[in-house]
């Protein structure tokens, strides 16, 4: 069964500014759909009540009313992504092969991320890290364990790689020396970290390439990235949880590190032997 979240990706890249901006709040706040009258929603989102109306004329409803009985219908079958976690995984607790079963669902993921990836995107991505002098890696929640291993790998190949840590960095003295010559890297998912959004709009400003990971073309992400890695897992909002995306975007950021690796192989070699001179023992004592 055809969803409107299903109809909002299929028609988005045709519909108006406005149509667009209402789509994106549909997408991303369900819920105040599901509760606000055509009029307020047009107030939330900044356009008129005429235009709320006519994106749903746009994606084939009779009006409103028609789109939030639907949105209603979704989020009574459709809860929290960690819902879908939990679900899954008492399905699969019943069968003696659960740990295969959990690893097989993981790789299914990675494989729908390598149909979904363009690799020309890839190069151009790597080879703008391999370029920059200054490398800023952010995430939050979920995403900073990802962007905690990007940054680390980062700097073992190339160097200048720096994971903000709120509460620890002076984020405005890392974003001042930030140029054109510098990347910014985002990893954001739905629930999407204001923090991450806000940090990427900054770097932008301040002239840096931003690369986006996340999860979806209409992500708030898109709007400040140079270039955007969109891992949609599923075909509804809920269908997967973030916890479940985890192993795909480590195998898409180790793809992504590898790629800054072969670059220069002999400068790689010379950073690997570098770090190996060290006995990690000695920082134990």
């Amino acid at each position: 069964m055809t969803t409107f979240i299903d109809k909002i990706k299929l028609k988005y890249h045709t519909l108006s500014s406005g149509h667009k901006k209402v789509g994106k709040y549909v997408l991303d706040q369900p819920q105040e759909v599901a509760m606000k009258s055509a009029s307020q929603l047009g107030k939330v989102i900044g356009v008129s009540e005429t235009t709320v109306i006519r994106f749903c004329y746009a994606l084939e409803y009779s009006g409103y009313s028609e789109l939030q009985i639907e949105v209603r219908k979704y989020l009574i079958f459709h809860k929290s992504s960690l819902h879908y976690y939990q679900a899954v995984n008492s399905e699969d607790s019943s069968q003696s092969n659960f740990f295969v079963k959990s690893m097989q669902r993981d790789q299914d993921y990675i494989h729908a991320v390598i149909e979904q990836i363009n690799e020309e995107d890839l190069y151009r991505i790597a080879r703008r890290i391999y370029d920059s002098n200054n490398i800023l890696v952010a995430g939050v929640r979920t995403s900073f364990a990802l962007a905690n291993w990007l940054s680390f790998t980062l700097n073992i190949v190339k160097g200048n790689s720096h994971l903000i840590q709120p509460g620890v960095d002076d984020i405005n003295y890392l974003l001042s020396n930030l140029d054109n010559q510098s990347v910014f890297i985002g990893i954001t998912f739905h629930r999407y970290s204001s923090m991450t959004l806000d940090l990427a709009e900054l770097a932008k400003k301040q002239g840096a390439y931003v690369i986006g990971i996340t999860d979806s073309i209409l992500s708030p992400l898109n709007e400040f990235s140079d270039i955007i890695l969109p891992i949609n897992l599923s075909t509804s909002a809920s269908a997967t949880s973030t916890i479940d995306t985890g192993p795909a975007v480590l195998s898409l950021i180790n793809a992504i590190v590898g790629g800054v690796a072969i670059i220069d192989k002999e400068e790689f070699k010379r950073r690997r032997e570098e770090y190996e001179k060290f006995n990690p023992g000695q920082f134990l004592i």
